[in-house]
């Protein structure tokens, strides 16, 4: 992440630890089948980047043993303590700003990082910069231009009401800077930053309960922006949340873009 006092979805807010915990239910099974396939063993150095919860972080400590490293890097570390232990080192770092923690790194990693960086591509050059020789970069961020609505089947007022409130976390989105089509320019990012081998997918789930406890987690989160905004009402919020938690709603996310290659 990046330092800014414009971020909306502070890791200190309480619903954080709830969108971590989503994001781990939804996407862990798809970033670590691509680490995977990379080969992570014992004694590899990974650079988890903007890290926020511990998942990625934890499982990567499990693969790389004691002879290994995983530095553990995000501009708000107070969701990472309970990771902080060998083989994992913690540091408060800004990915957009700052200079890489090291380098010779086998992995370097980020997932829903980039999008919300205002220098993109500062912190693209980081990255790639801290690889060894051989080294992989696996970039994965969201696409919610590709696919805006939190309910691709709107069949009611519930699920207009649950877009309209979508639209309006976008254009908070956007007017911190965060870029809404980023995660199908991955591939031809990283090919044009000298990767080779360069690879993409992405997974779109479009209902389940880690859908829904997300949702209901971001609204409670970013509520006061949007109704200080004027983009909704208290009661519009209120009924969203009923909706949600009545447990009926077919509830997607944006695409989750994962795109990678090898550093010559």
């Amino acid at each position: 992440m990046t330092s800014s006092d414009g971020y909306l979805l502070d890791n200190r807010q309480n619903e954080a630890a709830e969108r971590f915990d989503a994001f781990a239910a939804l996407f862990d099974p798809t970033t670590f089948r691509h680490i995977e396939a990379f080969g992570i063993g014992l004694g590899w150095r990974c650079w988890e980047v903007g890290a926020g919860g511990t998942s990625v972080v934890s499982w990567l400590a499990r693969k790389v043993g004691p002879t290994g490293q995983v530095v553990a890097t995000d501009i708000d570390t107070s969701r990472l303590a309970a990771a902080a232990r060998p083989p994992v080192e913690v540091r408060v770092h800004d990915v957009g700003a700052e200079e890489p923690p090291g380098e010779g790194f086998d992995l370097v990693h980020a997932r829903l990082v980039l999008v919300h960086v205002p220098d993109r591509e500062r912190a693209l050059r980081s990255m790639i910069q801290a690889l060894r020789p051989g080294g992989v970069l696996l970039i994965e961020d969201a696409d919610p231009a590709l696919q805006p609505l939190i309910c691709p089947d709107e069949y009611g007022p519930e699920q207009r009401l649950a877009n309209r409130l979508r639209q309006g976390f976008r254009k908070l989105l956007a007017e911190r800077g965060a870029d809404l089509s980023y995660g199908r320019k991955l591939p031809r990012l990283l090919r044009e930053a000298g990767l080779s081998g360069v690879e993409a997918d992405a997974f779109f789930p479009v209902t389940s309960p880690a859908c829904t406890a997300l949702e209901a987690a971001t609204v409670r989160q970013i509520r006061d922006r949007l109704v200080t905004a004027g983009l909704a009402t208290d009661e519009d919020v209120d009924q969203h949340l009923a909706n949600v938690e009545s447990g009926g709603m077919d509830l997607a996310t944006a695409p989750m873009i994962s795109a990678w290659g090898r550093k010559d």
